[in-house]
Parts: structure tokens; C-alpha cells; sequence
């Protein structure tokens, strides 16, 4: 673990003459300030000051005071400065001026919801999974290669290594990374880790890849579904809950069909519950619903399985082999990875903890066997929201939910989203254009 000193030492020996504070908007957008690294002291004790008046969803402009604090622990050396202008990096939480952590800080609202649940005796952890599109170019979009699953192909393999290495070099733990089903589709899968650690890295990662492809000529893109005629790229989420004192994975139980106790069933049941007010922010963008539901292997129905593909379940139980049960965790398939990561672990926390404190019954799964013998069971299960109009509709409804946000967050929350789907509905496409002009 970073600490001030340790902080200053590797500045120091690292020769680091700028350190950039990062925070996000409600968005998930990254924000920066930079500061010379002499610096780095004074801001670690006592913050720095901003107007977070035009930040997105921050403050009116009688609020605009807001103060930086640093997160030592998120120190990196960003790999990609140049040595003679050597930039590091530390996460911040924003707070207001009197000392509070900010109402409206993304970062601050996941931290506030982990120590409720440690409060309780519990740790959540989650492992992601991040797909992303590269790109040759962007008008018109062509991939960046002609490969497919797990395919190796020489241009893909090489820079996807340095991709890896990139991240590495700023101590983000990589489990594994392959070529994924679409032409230009990659998937990097990070370690399993504390949540806030594995937003942090989501959130790093998106910029570090951005950064690694454009100085590649490559345009790396997070967006859903880029294109209609390739698959939509997803966030899956793998998700546990752990004892605060032994570190035990207290989703496992061996005795159970699928391995999990009454805990992980009352949790997995929560999110099942809530799932149409979470696509809000796991799905956030009008993109979001050319991939959820419609692309391949996209989840579509509110149902659980250990396989169910075909099916698009929306929460897949991963088989544990014999002796790995601390590996027991729920994997949930619609967050995609265009989601701001705070909000979204936030959400997926809130509604299984909801699980738990009310002890929802879990509906039976649906396993691929089964719909093969019986398709009329799809039509007897809930769908995920269809479009972006329908999710936001779900989370106004949703007390649980808003609640786990706070006023603040979804308000503005959801009129920023109400006015992009304002926006996207006063479109006229390409696609209108060339169906009903001369046909009308």
C-alpha cells in the first residue's frame, strides 16, 4: 500500500515532474488537473481547490467550491509521458470546502456504499471483463484486423502484448487477454480485487488503452456497438461477497446445486430484482441497446444459469471445480464498458445487498437444456429494457436504486440522460433517409 512518504520517495527517484489528479464527472468521464510535482505535498495534506461549476452534474454555480483529495494508493507513473516530461498519476475524491465528501462525487458515492457493507462484516469483490474495438479508421470504420476468437494473428497479437505490458507497468493485475469473436475485437480480463480497486482500474485502463492505440494510428473505441453488421462488446462482471475478518468467500456452498449459499442466492435474487433499473447505468447510452439484447450473446431475459448462451441470461453462475470454491462468484452480463464503473459496481452492490436484507426468493434458473425442450418458458420471463427510454423509466421507479445514488447523483443523473435521448430522437439517420424518401 502507497503512503505520502512512499508517494514522495518515488517521485523523487522516478525524476516525476508532473503529477495529474484524476477524477470522473457523473458520466464516467475522466477529469484531470495537473500540478508541478513540487507540488504533490502540500495537495496530499490539504487538497486542492477547483470550480467544479461546469463539470457535468457537479454543482450550480453558487456551489462551485470543490476541493481535491488525493488517493495515495493509486499512485502510477503514467508510461506513456516522455522521460523529460515524466507524468504521474493519483486517483482524488472530491469534496466540498467545509471537508465532506462531495454529494456528487461517483467515486465518493461507491466508498460510502463499501463501508456500509464492511459495516456489516462484508467485502465485495469483482473481477472485469473488458471488451473494446480497434479501429484502422474511423471514416469509414474499418477493424483493425480480419481475425476472430482467440485468433493469433501477428499486427493483433504484438500490439495487444504491449497493451498488457502498458498496463502491468502501472500495477494494474491483467488475468488474461485474447482476441474476441468480432474483426478488431479485444478482451483484456483484469484480476479479481477489492471493488473500488477494480473500478480504479477499469477507469485507468479505458484512458491507457485510448492513449496506447492513438499513438499507434489506431483508434480504440468502448463505445457498445460501433458498427450494426459486428457484435456489441460487453463488461461482464464477476462479483463476490467476502467475510471482513477472513477474507472467506461466504457465497460458497458446496452442498448447493450450483454451489451457493443462501447469501449468494438471496444476492444473486436482488439483482434479478432491480436488473431493469441497473441497465440505467450499466447500459447508460442510447448505443447501449443496438448490443443489450439484440447482439450476439448479449443477455436479454432476467433469468439466471450456469450456461445459458443461447438463452441470454442475464447472470451466469461460472462452474467451480472440486477444492476451488473460494472461486464461487456471480458473473452478471449486461454492464457494458461504456458504464461509468463507480456508479455501476455502486448499483450491482446496492441491489444484491436489497437481495439480502429482504431474503428475495430466486426464481428457478434457465439453463440452454431447458429452452430447448420448452421455448415457451422465454416468454414467461422478464426482459431487460429494450431501449435506453425504457431503463431510465425502470430506475424512476425504482427507490432502491435511487436511494443507493442519493438525490443528488440521479437527479442529474437522469435529466442528463433524458436530454441525450432528447437528442438521439430529433435525429433523422442515414438509414431513414435512404428507406422512406423516395418511398413516401
Amino acid at each position: 500500500m502507497m503512503t505520502k512518504d512512499a508517494v514522495l520517495t518515488a517521485i523523487h527517484e522516478q525524476q516525476v515532474r508532473y503529477v495529474a489528479l484524476w477524477f470522473t464527472d457523473i458520466m464516467g468521464v475522466v477529469k484531470n488537473v495537473t500540478i508541478p510535482a513540487r507540488k504533490v505535498e502540500g495537495v496530499i495534506d490539504h487538497g486542492l481547490h477547483f470550480d467544479g461549476s461546469s463539470i457535468e452534474g457537479f454543482a450550480r454555480v453558487a456551489e462551485s467550491d470543490m476541493v481535491l483529495r488525493p488517493d495515495v494508493s493509486t499512485f502510477t507513473i503514467l508510461p506513456w509521458s516522455p522521460t523529460e516530461e515524466r507524468t504521474a498519476r493519483l486517483m482524488c475524491n472530491v469534496h466540498t470546502p467545509q471537508g465532506d465528501a462531495f454529494i456528487g462525487d461517483p467515486r465518493s458515492a461507491l466508498i460510502r456504499m463499501l463501508h456500509e457493507v464492511e459495516a456489516q462484516g462484508l467485502l465485495f469483490r469483482t473481477g472485469m471483463e473488458l471488451e473494446f474495438f480497434l479501429f484502422k479508421s474511423i471514416s469509414p470504420l474499418e477493424p483493425y484486423d480480419d481475425a476472430s476468437y482467440f485468433d493469433m494473428a501477428d499486427n493483433n497479437t504484438a500490439l495487444r502484448r504491449k497493451m498488457i505490458n502498458r498496463l502491468l507497468e502501472m500495477g494494474i493485475r491483467v488475468d488474461s487477454a485474447h482476441h474476441e469473436i468480432a474483426p478488431g475485437q479485444f478482451e483484456i480480463d483484469f484480476d479479481y480485487d477489492y471493488a473500488l480497486i477494480s473500478a480504479d482500474n477499469v477507469l485507468t485502463s479505458r484512458v491507457a488503452l485510448k492513449t496506447m492505440a492513438r499513438q499507434q494510428g489506431v483508434a480504440c473505441t468502448f463505445m457498445p456497438r460501433p458498427r450494426g453488421d459486428l457484435p456489441g462488446s460487453g463488461m461482464h462482471t464477476h462479483q463476490s461477497l467476502h467475510d471482513v475478518n477472513t477474507d472467506d468467500n461466504v457465497f460458497a456452498d458446496s452442498s448447493h446445486e450450483y454451489g451457493l449459499s443462501e447469501t449468494a442466492r438471496y444476492f444473486l435474487a436482488g439483482q434479478l430484482y432491480h436488473a431493469r433499473a441497473m441497465c440505467a447505468l450499466l447500459a447508460p447510452l442510447v448505443n447501449s441497446y443496438k448490443r443489450l439484447a439484440v447482439s450476439f450473446e448479449a443477455p436479454k431475459y432476467v433469468t439466471w444459469a450456469h450456461v445459458n448462451r443461447a438463452g441470454a441470461a442475464m447472470i451466469r453462475v461460472p462452474h467451480i471445480a472440486p477444492g476451488r470454491e473460494a472461486h464461487t462468484r456471480l458473473e452478471i452480463r449486461c454492464p457494458d464498458p461504456s458504464a461509468n464503473p463507480y456508479l455501476a459496481t455502486l448499483v450491482m452492490l446496492a441491489a444484491g445487498m436489497n437481495g439480502i436484507r429482504q431474503k428475495l426468493s430466486l426464481p428457478d434458473a434457465l439453463e440452454e437444456s431447458l429452452i430447448a425442450r420448452d421455448r415457451s418458458r422465454l416468454r414467461q420471463v422478464e426482459t431487460l429494457p429494450a431501449s435506453l427510454g425504457e431503463a431510465l423509466d425502470a430506475l424512476e421507479q425504482d427507490d432502491v436504486i435511487l436511494s443507493a445514488l442519493g438525490p443528488y447523483i440521479s437527479d442529474r443523473y437522469l435529466a442528463a440522460k433524458r436530454q441525450e435521448l432528447d437528442d438521439y430522437n430529433r435525429q433523422v439517420t442515414v438509414w431513414e433517409v435512404e428507406r422512406y424518401l423516395s418511398r413516401y
